[in-house]
């Protein structure tokens, strides 16, 4: 029985094998991926496309709660820390991340809770619309607020 399944594998393999340059050969060709030294303002927009509104409650700090307007390139809103969130945005850009994305849904979290902020983050970031929801829920989301201060804000 195993020499019959080992025999059918290695058969299978072979036709499949011989199968494959054929039909690779009829398709048109591959493009020609994207050169790695353009900048990533090129690929994913820059600074001055970032309009962001961003809503924050139940912090228990009654000053970094409210709605805030975020721009950047130039820096501008009425986000109390400005210029350190455009930089922040920056620098999450440069190093390929994502601050907007949402934990993935198979993510092992820590079974602790961060307290009851939330917040909302609407707009545009480089180009792209964004609109996302933040909370202190557990491990990964207490991460995830946490990578994306001052914007937003330091709670506890």
């Amino acid at each position: 029985m195993l020499r019959r399944l080992a025999l059918t594998a290695v058969a299978s393999f072979a036709a499949l094998s011989a199968a494959t340059p054929a039909a690779t050969a009829a398709t048109a060709p591959l493009p020609l991926p994207l050169p790695t030294s353009l900048p990533l303002s090129v690929l994913h927009g820059d600074d001055t496309d970032t309009r962001l509104t961003v809503t924050v409650s139940g912090t228990g700090y009654p000053a970094a709660e409210g709605v805030f307007e975020l721009e950047c390139g130039p820096t501008g809103g009425s986000h109390p820390a400005a210029q350190q969130a455009c930089d922040r945005l920056e620098e999450l850009a440069g190093e390929g991340t994502d601050p907007f994305a949402p934990v993935p849904g198979d993510a092992m979290c820590t079974q602790q809770f961060g307290g009851p902020a939330t917040a909302r983050v609407t707009g545009t970031w480089r180009g792209r619309s964004i609109d996302t929801a933040f909370d202190r829920a557990d491990g990964c989301a207490i991460s995830r607020w946490n990578a994306l201060r001052p914007v937003l804000p330091n709670v506890r």
